[in-house]
């Protein structure tokens, strides 16, 4: 198989070897599938010609970035594409042997039922918060030992009691179960999950993963799994998928197409791709131009306008040809005479950041906090952070890491002022101003207001009156996060992903702060925007030179923006070094579990066993010992402390038994 710099190598299937599912007749097809919708007055191209099918016990993997049809697709195998938004559908689908549009309301709901099966991506959203996880299962499965059963077999540990909780009462983790455990109820042919890992962190994702091919190789249940996520895709998918402006522009088995694709957003979106390899910060390679407008069905190729080997003959819309052992749909595709460019790797970030206009340090010593849940006498305190000390150099960047609950959020906003500190504190270098920019920038930025308005009141805040001057300063933010000014009059609704983080960037450096926070900033984007957003960024913090503290779930993103690493567990520091220390050579036991379980580097992830501890009721000892694999009878007993490696003075690792063989090496 043809590699080339970055591809990703897919673990499980070896180049000749006989790939599951692809057996008897399709449990889905879709044959010259176009979906139009009319929104205002206007048509919208949603897909334009789609032909798929889906194998018996297949997992496929449908790729692409925000926009090329990727849910819409997967809304029309359900039959859920709604009335509201008037959609026209020309073509066919077939699933289970019945085809969709000849259905009736009835019909349609009795397939949804027994050979149907649907996750979303936030099961919040799916899931009633009124009713007890029993009650919605019973819906579906019937009685209570159906139900249990059910739970048992995505993997719920102690089922009957989880029954009787409500959804709020569940971890991310165990929420996705319960819908993988719906979905499974009627004994679906075919489950449609649409980005049921995004926002999820590494651990919790390594699960559901891991659960995906358990329920197909258990159930022989086909998957069609929408995500924007390569290593996802890479590590569970039998066949990928690439979607493109409403069209498959490349699709084959995952090891070939990933491992040595041909049409040109394929591997832009492979090259924009954050990976654990490498070393020190780097610049993402990015998509050039923006996305393919759906409001017109133009002919030819809708990727032509970013593409790098675009030519005349682009004008005419591709076809899928064959192409070695995939398909593709691309005029240049396999053309001796015109090769594809090098791929780029990235441009390496500047080794060093100015630290000259780096004017803010962040000191936290020994940050507790606190909250009172429950109500009257009955009030526990649940605690959040215990005890976090951190020394952040002037222009310093620093990642914060660890699961769900582990406390990095809280820490963030304990730095801002969000939240009470009961004891310890926090220290701004300089007098330096605090700006933080949340993970969903559509709920952070006020709905009524317009782009302008949102920076004009900060500018206002801050002292700024004279008109003209706030006007000069809004063109400047917007411009240096790479907003087009048309975009000022426009409210958040009127913004796509993209532009709503960077109207939430540009609010938070129209006046430009020592110290910027980012809670997430790019968990929810596909991975070209994330690439756009993490590079300007990194462009922010060399031309501004300022104090970064990252939450991420990602460990390849820290890597990206960070020069050192913090790794957080249930309100306490585990391991803090330097980016390299933490991801080339990890010590802390939680730390290499996280790494293990990033879909990288060509091998399946291992999850990590086990759910983290209430903060209600901390384990004593070592509060990760019990979900410890390599845990001793004393780490139960004595409490652990951070402590300096005896290999690097830059280097603090929470766990006595690692430091103890440090020390003897």
């Amino acid at each position: 198989m043809r590699r080339v710099r970055g591809v990703l190598p897919v673990p499980g299937w070896e180049d000749g070897m006989a790939m599951p599912g692809n057996t008897g007749a399709p449990v889905a097809s879709v044959k010259g599938l176009k979906v139009t919708f009319e929104r205002a007055g206007e048509q919208i191209f949603a897909l334009r010609g789609v032909d798929l099918e889906i194998a018996p016990s297949e997992i496929v993997a449908l790729v692409g970035e925000s926009g090329s049809g990727k849910s819409v697709l997967g809304l029309s195998l359900l039959g859920l594409l709604g009335h509201n938004s008037k959609p026209v559908v020309e073509g066919t689908i077939e699933v289970a042997g019945a085809e969709i549009g000849s259905l009736t309301e009835a019909q349609l709901r009795r397939l949804r039922r027994e050979s149907l099966g649907a996750v979303f991506q936030d099961p919040m959203t799916s899931l009633n918060p009124t009713m007890r996880i029993g009650k919605q299962l019973a819906e579906v499965a019937g009685s209570a030992e159906a139900c249990v059963e059910l739970l048992r077999s995505v993997g719920v540990p102690d089922p009957a009691r989880r029954l009787r909780a409500f959804p709020f009462e569940l971890s991310g983790g165990l929420r996705q179960r319960v819908m993988i455990a719906m979905a499974l109820a009627g004994s679906p042919k075919l489950i449609v999950a649409d980005e049921p890992t995004t926002a999820l962190d590494v651990t919790v994702q390594a699960q559901i993963l891991e659960l995906i091919r358990s329920v197909r190789d258990r159930f022989g249940t086909s998957f069609l799994l929408i995500t924007h996520d390569l290593g996802v895709a890479a590590t569970v998918a039998d066949r990928v998928v690439v979607m493109y402006g409403g069209r498959v522009v490349e699709t084959g088995r995952a090891p070939a197409l990933l491992g040595g694709p041909e049409h040109p957003y394929t591997r832009a979106l492979l090259r924009s791709r954050a990976s654990l390899d490498g070393s020190g910060p780097r610049r993402l390679s990015v998509l050039r131009g923006e996305g393919v407008d759906s409001h017109s069905d133009l002919p030819g190729c809708s990727f032509a306008p970013r593409c790098e080997l675009a030519f005349d003959g682009c004008s005419a819309t591709p076809v899928l040809g064959s192409f070695g052992d995939h398909q593709v749909a691309c005029w240049r595709a396999g053309s001796a005479h015109s090769p594809f460019p090098e791929d780029d790797p990235g441009e390496q970030a500047p080794a060093e950041t100015p630290r000259s206009r780096g004017l803010a340090s962040v000191k936290i010593n020994d940050v507790a906090v606190s909250f009172k849940v429950g109500r009257g006498g009955s009030q526990l305190a649940l605690k959040a952070l215990r005890g976090v000390t951190l020394d952040i150099e002037p222009g310093g960047a620093l990642a914060i890491v660890g699961e769900s609950g582990s406390g990095k959020s809280t820490l963030l906003r304990a730095i801002a002022g969000l939240a009470p500190i009961a004891s310890g504190g926090v220290e701004i270098g300089a007098g330096g101003k605090v700006q933080m920019v949340f993970q969903d920038s559509g709920a952070s930025l006020t709905p009524w207001m317009s782009v302008e308005e949102l920076l004009e009141e900060r500018l206002a805040v801050c002292g700024v009156r004279d008109r003209q001057e706030r006007r000069q300063r809004i063109l400047e933010a917007c411009d240096s996060v790479g907003l087009y000014r048309q975009l000022l009059p426009a409210k958040a609704g009127q913004l796509s992903g993209g532009q709503r983080q960077r109207a939430a960037l540009a609010r938070a450096v129209v006046v430009a702060p020592e110290v910027l926070l980012c809670d997430e900033p790019t968990s929810a984007l596909d991975v070209s925007l994330a690439a756009i957003v993490l590079n300007l960024i990194a462009d922010l913090r060399e031309r501004l030179g300022m104090t970064l503290l990252f939450v991420t779930h990602d460990l390849a993103v820290a890597r990206v923006v960070a020069d050192h690493v913090a790794v957080m567990y249930l309100g306490e520091i585990v391991e803090v070094g330097t980016t390299e220390q933490i991801l080339k050579d990890p010590q802390h036991p939680y730390t290499r579990s996280l790494i293990d379980a990033v879909p990288e580097s060509g091998r399946l992830p291992v999850p990590l066993k086990g759910e983290p501890a209430s903060p209600l009721s901390i384990p004593a000892g070592c509060s990760f010992h019990p979900r410890c694999p390599s845990a001793l009878a004393e780490c139960g007993e004595r409490p652990q402390i951070l402590k300096v490696s005896p290999l690097s003075r830059g280097h603090f690792i929470r766990c006595e038994p690692v430091l103890e063989e440090l020390t003897w090496r």
